[in-house]
């Protein structure tokens, strides 16, 4: 038979010396405070570009190597590649100044970037019959994230 458990009070469990046990936000607050003091992390804000238009030129580089993630920006013929390509070199620079240690090839990569629909302009157009049409002109945030290939050590 099993035994049967005897449960305590928060005073009881204080006298015995039985810790508290973290609540959930706390741990996932601590992870992502972990997870943000190992990455670098830039962002581009109010950029003159639609999100739809920028995520084509993003997605190309999403997980890449740095370095051939600015080669592929350098010969893309999108009008934003090269905003996008200034955005990765500020990453680079970030990360050497945060950590003192030199982006060499090979060692960090895109983990991620991603596009959010920032503040729209909307004028008028003249149309026929006296109306008038919306014209939205739109921008857009892009954040990129790097951080560093880790290597596995192969055990034999």
């Amino acid at each position: 038979m099993m035994a049967e458990q005897v449960k305590m009070t928060r005073k009881e469990k204080i006298e015995a010396g039985i810790p508290k046990p973290p609540k959930r936000k706390k741990t996932s607050a601590d992870e992502l405070k972990a997870y943000k003091e190992d990455t670098c992390k830039v962002t581009l804000q109010n950029y003159r570009s639609s999100a739809r238009k920028m995520r084509l030129i993003v997605d190309q580089i999403r997980g890449m190597e740095v370095f051939q993630a600015l080669s592929v920006l350098k010969f893309t013929p999108k009008a934003a590649a090269p905003a996008v390509e200034r955005l990765l070199r500020s990453a680079v620079a970030s990360w050497e100044e945060k950590f003192d240690e030199r982006v060499d090839v090979g060692t960090h990569y895109v983990s991620e970037v991603f596009v959010d629909s920032a503040r729209m302009l909307k004028r008028l157009r003249p149309a026929p019959q006296g109306r008038a049409h919306l014209i939205r002109k739109r921008y857009c945030h892009v954040t990129l994230v790097l951080d560093e290939i880790i290597e596995e050590e192969a055990e034999d």
